[in-house]
């Protein structure tokens, strides 16, 4: 049993990086990006969705923990 849960492990992630490999190979356009007047270097579209996906990735747990602690904080006051 520990190894048929350790080989489909294995497997889904060999299929999530092949799905991503194909992703980024299929969107090679170059886009470039403005916001607040700072304009971003022309990168792939693959890259720039990546990059997009790590930062929500990173924010949501930052957040989670910057709220998880002024919430304790409330409670330790009140």
């Amino acid at each position: 049993m520990r190894n048929l849960s350790r080989s489909m492990l294995a497997v889904t992630g060999l299929l999530l990086v092949l799905v991503i490999l194909t992703f980024m190979l299929e969107n090679q356009q170059p886009v470039s990006l403005l916001f607040l007047g700072w304009a971003a270097p022309q990168l792939p579209v693959s890259v720039v969705v990546v990059i997009a996906l790590l930062i929500g990735m990173l924010a949501g747990p930052l957040l989670r923990l910057f709220l998880g602690r002024q919430s304790r904080l409330h409670k330790r006051m009140v």
